[in-house]
């Protein structure tokens, strides 16, 4: 998994110029995926050929009563809770501030390395400036400019010695999945199912298992490595209302696997929790299953289920793909089901199509709906072919490609999904332009 490093600090002390320094992005809002509010952005990066998670968080201040503050506050409690080192970054142009000490005590709580950074140090002669926040009791801090790019090779450095980017196991799997959803929900009650016997804690308490669990399943000459993540951990009350989108669990479980299993309370239905994973699984290019546990609760009938396949694929249309299975982890029903789509979605992830059936695909398109004029020419998608597997990406050729209408992308989704199923499998459809 990759290390999470946080950055934090008051308001307009730099922290979004830091974070884009440090990915290597331009000085615009980065969010290369979803945080959980506009005020925390992640984004991963590599340094010295490992990578790295960063999340810039919103500016705070320890003590505040504004319904906003103590919001953003919360945010970032999370994210330290997460963090396996933090950036604590002050405003070097405008001087030692007194809350600049309430933040260096608030940090000292977690236990978690800590790097000064004195930002906004853009020329030799401003570096006596930092000499001020000395008085904070800090043994080293860094002078930094994150417009400038000053001073960061240096603190990525640092840190880079001090949490260590860990690589993923190496061991062949037929596949590794991740068990997510929100707490109680059965996920452990899944695992233990599956092996039969109690490998993970079980309790209807939410948020029992305080870490992600790796659970090797063999069927046969099959071994499966299973990732619990039970979620969507609460390790504080601070964390209680915000691990409503377990992000950052999420994220980290999703780095490592193949598919994710979504488990859903059948009887309480698909809330907001679970359509922010949902969307997450499919940015995240991951196969997916959609679980429907606790089955043992609700009335038995053909069309009771098929009221509930209709109302999840509404409520889950981000990967309306999925295969759903109805199971119950306290009775172990349905349990052998999940391993056969596991294999077929396994299948669909790394399934090759020709470029002779992927073009007459694209013809056919524009033999039936030509595509519209831009720019005084017919639109036109040339040729495409697919470049990669799991997830399966195709690459379409085209004269105009931001003018391509989502229709058409839609419509060739639609035909592939009709000729090779890709069950569980999100497809991705790119379109450059023909040189």
């Amino acid at each position: 998994m990759k290390p999470v490093i946080v950055i934090i600090g008051r308001p307009n002390v730099g922290k979004s110029s830091l974070f884009n320094a440090i990915v290597g992005q331009k000085k615009a809002i980065v969010e290369d995926y979803p945080g959980v509010t506009r005020d925390r952005n992640y984004a991963d990066f590599d340094y010295k050929g490992k990578s790295y998670t960063i999340i810039d968080t919103g500016g705070f201040f320890v003590h505040s009563e504004e319904p906003i503050l103590k919001e953003i506050k919360k945010q970032v409690t999370l994210a330290l809770e997460e963090a396996d080192a933090v950036i604590a970054l002050f405003d070097g142009k405008e001087g030692l501030n007194p809350l600049d000490k309430e933040l260096v005590n608030f940090l000292r709580a977690y236990k978690k390395p800590v790097f000064y950074g004195i930002n906004k140090i853009d020329h030799e002669s401003h570096k006596d400036r930092i000499v001020d926040f000395y008085e904070l009791g800090l043994t080293k801090v860094y002078s930094l400019s994150a417009e400038h790019k000053i001073g960061i090779d240096e603190l990525i450095e640092d840190i880079s010695k001090i949490i260590v980017s860990e690589n993923i196991d190496e061991k062949k799997y037929s596949a590794r999945i991740a068990i997510l959803g929100k707490p109680n929900v059965g996920k452990s009650s899944l695992i233990n199912a599956m092996l039969g016997y109690e490998r993970a804690i079980v309790s209807d308490i939410p948020g029992t298992t305080r870490d992600a669990i790796d659970t090797e399943v063999t069927i046969g000459s099959k071994t499966y490595l299973f990732i619990d993540t039970a979620g969507i951990r609460r390790k504080s009350r601070i964390s209680l209302k915000l691990e409503k989108f377990s992000v950052m669990e999420a994220i980290r479980a999703l780095e490592r696997v193949d598919i994710a299993l979504l488990v859903v309370d059948a009887y309480e239905g698909v809330s907001e929790q679970e359509q922010k994973i949902a969307e997450l699984i499919k940015e995240r290019g991951k196969g997916s299953i959609i679980v429907l546990n606790k089955w043992d609760k609700i009335e038995k009938g053909q069309e009771v289920k098929e009221f509930f396949l209709e109302k999840v694929k509404k409520e889950l249309p981000f990967i309306d793909y999925s295969p759903k299975i109805f199971i119950s982890a306290k009775e172990g029903i349905g349990i052998e089901n999940i391993f056969k789509k596991i294999e077929a979605v396994s299948k669909s992830l790394n399934t090759r199509i020709s470029t002779g059936i992927l073009n007459r695909i694209i013809a056919e398109l524009q033999e039936r709906n030509p595509l519209p004029v831009y720019k005084g020419k017919r639109l036109k998608i040339y040729y495409g072919t697919q470049q990669d597997v799991s997830p399966p990406l195709f690459i379409l050729f085209a004269n105009y490609p931001v003018a391509i209408p989502p229709s058409s992308i839609k419509y060739i989704e639609k035909r592939l999904r009709e000729k090779y199923n890709f069950e569980g499998a999100p497809l991705k459809i790119l379109v450059r332009k023909k040189r």
